[in-house]
């Protein structure tokens, strides 16, 4: 049996076929599965499909990515006082976070994310004229360590989001690391750098490993040095496919990322399906 620790089956790319997807992943032994929120819609969509099955789960959260789409706001996020409505010019941070607040009490929630910090410049985007700005990093951090705190409040674990951003990301972590630590938490596609592994196995972090270990050279030498006890997969579908097979990814891909990672650790793979199930169960408090 494996668990798919992060997936994207509320995305656009299976609206119409997740159900079958679910279906067929069940079959190819991925017992369980967690959809993940990057927005407030998309975690509604996550916890509503996760409802409709036994061992599929939801995580909700804002992706720092999203968190341009409150720059537009005149409502600045306070960590000290409960602001008022959101204001016409764009949606308020606030509201936002209150609407995550109200999806964290169904209990097939079973972490708060993903969140985090992206420095990154994407080509496919629906903001206009998205850049990276200190206000932007600003607002990030805020949200980042809002959802720390719910995290913290309903005890759900965290999954942690970076792109392009290891140093603001490691500022924020260690700045609430009395809190982190109290949680269980992952740095989903964790990127090979050693800051974050050190950082990771020191504060007992798990870390998500995708399909582009099949294609990334770095990602390839990084998983040798990850302790095994820290490790655990994902799809991150629709995305990440591994090389050579179609896309979209699916949940049932992650017996092929579990074979790549078997043979390039030299472990037996029955041991390493135990491991990460053991592992991923123990992540989300299952």
């Amino acid at each position: 049996m494996l668990f798919d620790t992060h997936t994207h089956l509320n995305f656009k790319a299976f609206e119409n076929n997740f159900d079958q997807v679910i279906k067929d992943s069940l079959k190819a032994g991925i017992r369980y599965i967690n959809i993940v929120g990057t927005d407030i819609d998309s975690s509604k969509k996550a916890v509503e499909i996760a409802e409709k099955y036994v061992d599929t789960f939801a995580s909700v959260g804002i992706h720092p990515h999203h968190i341009f789409n409150y720059l537009t706001s005149n409502v600045i996020l306070s960590e000290t006082k409960n602001l008022g409505p959101s204001s016409p010019k764009g949606p308020a941070l606030q509201d936002d976070l209150q609407e995550l607040e109200k999806l964290l009490k169904n209990p097939k929630v079973i972490a708060v994310g993903e969140t985090g910090m992206d420095r990154h410049i994407y080509k496919k985007t629906r903001y206009k004229r998205y850049g990276i700005s200190d206000k932007l990093i600003n607002l990030q951090k805020k949200a980042f360590i809002a959802q720390i705190k719910l995290a913290l409040k309903y005890q759900k674990s965290l999954i942690i989001h970076n792109r392009d951003a290891v140093n603001e990301l490691l500022e924020v972590l260690t700045s609430h690391l009395g809190g982190v630590t109290k949680l269980r938490a992952v740095f989903h596609c964790c990127e090979p750098d050693q800051k974050l592994l050190d950082f990771a196995i020191k504060n007992k972090i798990y870390i998500g490993i995708d399909g582009d270990v099949t294609y990334d050279k770095k990602k390839q030498e990084f998983i040798k040095k990850i302790p095994l006890d820290l490790l655990v997969l994902e799809t991150d579908s629709p995305f990440l496919t591994p090389e050579g097979l179609k896309n979209p990814n699916i949940p049932s891909n992650l017996n092929y990322i579990a074979e790549y990672i078997a043979e390039k650790l030299k472990i037996d793979i029955k041991k390493l399906k135990e491991v990460t199930l053991k592992n991923s169960k123990k992540l989300f408090k299952l």
